[in-house]
């Protein structure tokens, strides 16, 4: 389903279900999807923050819901699926985080469900919400919060930003310091070469977290979109077409939920680290 002139051509139909619905300010007033908009620190994703908010929220709800209404008797399904999440969750977080802190397992939770629930959007066809987002007027809808690099890098800088708190908290600053210059050679004289082998290897931590998210589900909606081409509009393709269609989504379920896991277990093992004062 082509939701503007644009997307007609093979060419347009791809760039319109990889444009984000972009809100920015301008010397006019609001903009949507404006040249202006491009390069613009205040750009807004707002299609990115409706649903990773949304679905964040839904997640919140739920598993309250659930925790509210838990019973010690026989278990409903969804209190038995929660319970079972909760369960595969802690028990990773037991066997990979060394150290004692209250906050690590509901963190993980956190990121393996909401990561998890951002990443199923791709299970969606993909013109069904860009296509009923055309018909009352909004132009682009890219559905999919994690191939949206301003969501992947937002939360693995708040990863970041907790493995420096906590490095700092447990090791002291002047621990962390003598950290970063006295490893991994213990000498005075190689505390410039330690210092940048060590800030390059601190750093790489959240740009592999948010490019290897973004990268496989990118790839993956791009694959959507491309054998959505393949069929649409051609009635002698359709049963190849939904053949692809449906063997591409049995594999990526394996995708979306691992992606979810590895965010999940490097966010916990790079807080063990941080928690390890030597």
């Amino acid at each position: 389903m082509a939701a503007t002139g644009e997307a007609l051509t093979p060419q347009g139909y791809i760039q319109h279900h990889l444009t984000n619905l972009q809100v920015c300010a301008t010397e006019n007033g609001l903009a949507i999807n404006a040249p202006e908009c491009v390069g613009n620190f205040w750009t807004w994703h707002i299609d990115s923050l409706f649903f990773s908010v949304g679905l964040g929220v839904l997640f919140l709800w739920l598993f309250r819901s659930v925790g509210k209404k838990a019973t010690t008797g026989v278990p409903g399904k969804l209190q038995c699926f929660v319970e079972m999440v909760i369960e595969f969750v802690d028990s990773s977080v037991k066997e990979t985080f060394h150290g004692r802190n209250p906050v690590i397992a509901p963190l993980a939770l956190t990121i393996f469900v909401w990561v998890f629930m951002m990443n199923f959007m791709d299970m969606v066809p993909v013109d069904w919400i860009p296509g009923a987002a055309a018909l009352v007027g909004i132009p682009y809808m890219k559905v999919v919060p994690t191939t949206d690099l301003n969501i992947t890098f937002s939360m693995a800088i708040g990863v970041f930003v907790m493995i420096i708190y906590y490095s700092i908290k447990v090791k002291g600053v002047s621990g962390f310091v003598k950290e970063l210059t006295m490893q991994p050679f213990n000498h005075w004289t190689m505390i410039p070469v330690n210092f940048l082998l060590e800030s390059v290897t601190l750093i790489a931590k959240p740009i592999s977290l948010a490019l290897r998210l973004f990268g496989n589900l990118y790839a993956g909606e791009l694959i959507f979109i491309l054998i959505a081409l393949m069929y649409g509009g051609n009635m002698a393709l359709s049963a190849l077409g939904v053949t692809l269609q449906l063997g591409w989504l049995i594999f990526h379920i394996l995708v979306i939920t691992l992606q979810a896991f590895i965010f999940m277990m490097l966010t916990i093992v790079y807080l063990s680290m941080a928690h390890e004062d030597h």
